[in-house]
């Protein structure tokens, strides 16, 4: 038999707080989508169902209830900063964007503009 996965009890201000993540749609898109998954569990929807509503797999769901569980609302917000470390500083990223604006005649170069 499946093992039944259902997020704890959440008391009105988690409930609330749930909601407002997901009707405010800003922030993190992984976010809304835990939060989503999370309140479908805490209505009694299953893991399948939910998985099917929130467009991702059943282990996905699963995980996402079970670190709720373990780590409160806290594993609603991802942990990564996401992205490549930027490889360039401030002032470099506006040289290069001064140079990229600039006309080709103004370097000395023979391109028309």
């Amino acid at each position: 038999m499946a093992e039944r996965v259902r997020v704890r009890e959440i008391d009105d201000d988690e409930g609330r707080r749930l909601l407002r993540i997901i009707r405010r749609g800003a922030g993190s898109v992984v976010t809304w989508r835990r939060a989503q998954m999370v309140l479908l569990s805490a209505q009694g929807m299953d893991v399948v169902k939910i998985a099917g509503v929130t467009f991702t797999n059943a282990d996905r769901v699963r995980d996402v209830i079970h670190d709720c569980n373990a780590d409160g609302f806290e594993a609603l917000y991802p942990k990564y900063k996401g992205g490549r470390p930027r490889t360039f500083t401030l002032p470099e990223r506006r040289e290069i964007k001064k140079i990229a604006k600039s006309k080709p005649a103004e370097h000395g170069l023979p391109f028309s503009p």
